[in-house]
């Protein structure tokens, strides 16, 4: 009648179960995954990047962002195509 002993190897593994879903979830939550659209899969270019190229976005958000100070940057780096 009194056999609660067996059951706690059960609840111990639902437990790391329950506990590194939630990590899992809260993971994607907080980094905003997953994010199955972005503006710059309309860019014509992009089709390239996973065939022969690679592409570079860089997003102006930051307030430190200096726009001429990245394009004499990357036009210092000898792009096959420019902005």
């Amino acid at each position: 009648m009194n056999s609660w002993p067996a059951f706690i190897p059960i609840i111990f593994e639902c437990m790391v179960l329950i506990a590194c879903l939630t990590a899992l979830i809260g993971m994607l939550a907080l980094n905003g995954l997953p994010q199955p659209y972005h503006p710059v899969f309309n860019v014509p270019e992009f089709a390239r990047a996973s065939r022969d190229k690679f592409f570079l976005c860089i997003e102006a958000t930051d307030p430190q962002f200096d726009f001429e100070h990245t394009r004499t940057l990357l036009e210092s780096l000898g792009p096959s195509e420019g902005p």
